[in-house]
């Protein structure tokens, strides 16, 4: 299963009423942690009413949690936007 699946798929969880998942692999090739196949470097933008008046760290640690450390292990970026 491909990387932004499986995030897809994991971020569910947390019941996101908009869910954008960006591969911007292609814009770092060559930079450090760089796969040649990409998969790499991603963003998240979403909104999730369970995240509405949590701090940005309470929202990035839920995000993690929800995709968990053998998902985050693999990506060597991620950035993370999330809407009220």
């Amino acid at each position: 299963m491909a990387i932004v699946d499986e995030m897809r798929e994991r971020l569910q969880s947390l019941g996101p009423s908009h869910l954008e998942i960006i591969d911007e692999s292609a814009q770092h090739a060559g930079h450090a942690g760089a796969r040649p196949g990409g998969e790499s470097h991603f963003r998240i933008r979403m909104r999730a009413p369970i995240l509405l008046g949590q701090s940005r760290l309470a929202r990035h640690r839920a995000v993690h949690a929800a995709l968990g450390p053998a998902l985050i292990a693999r990506i060597h970026a991620l950035a993370i936007e999330i809407e009220d």
